[in-house]
């Protein structure tokens, strides 16, 4: 069981990459048939939802997949890492910006889960 979420987790994190560097909104490309509109989930409030609520299906589904192997911790620095590294990417990528909402979103919904997840370690 737990080799399937590791294998579920690892799958979520290879197409949040692929959709998170491409030059453009692929998500917009399918949906619209043009990759500079984003589709957006919910309205922003200070920081990116969209980017609020992937961050935290990630974080989730490496909390669910790693949560009982040591590599815990090892999986809590990649997340915050990924969630600034990917942005600052939007640097030097054809058609992306940095934005600050957006790594507030990222780093926001990992920070969220992994708040839940210690207290729910400390307490259970």
């Amino acid at each position: 069981m737990s080799k399937i979420l590791i294998l579920g987790f690892h799958t979520i994190n290879l197409i949040l990459i692929i959709f998170y560097l491409y030059p453009g909104s692929l998500l917009g490309f399918f949906l619209y048939n043009d990759s500079s509109i984003q589709p957006q989930i919910t309205r922003d409030f200070l920081i990116s939802s969209n980017h609020f609520y992937v961050f935290i299906i990630l974080s989730i589904s490496g909390i669910i997949a790693y949560n009982k192997t040591t590599r815990i911790n090892v999986l809590i620095t990649y997340l915050f890492l990924l969630s600034i590294i990917l942005e600052f990417f939007h640097i030097i990528i054809p058609n992306r910006d940095f934005e600050l909402s957006d790594l507030c979103g990222n780093f926001l919904g990992v920070v969220l889960i992994i708040i839940f997840y210690k207290i729910k370690n400390r307490y259970v």
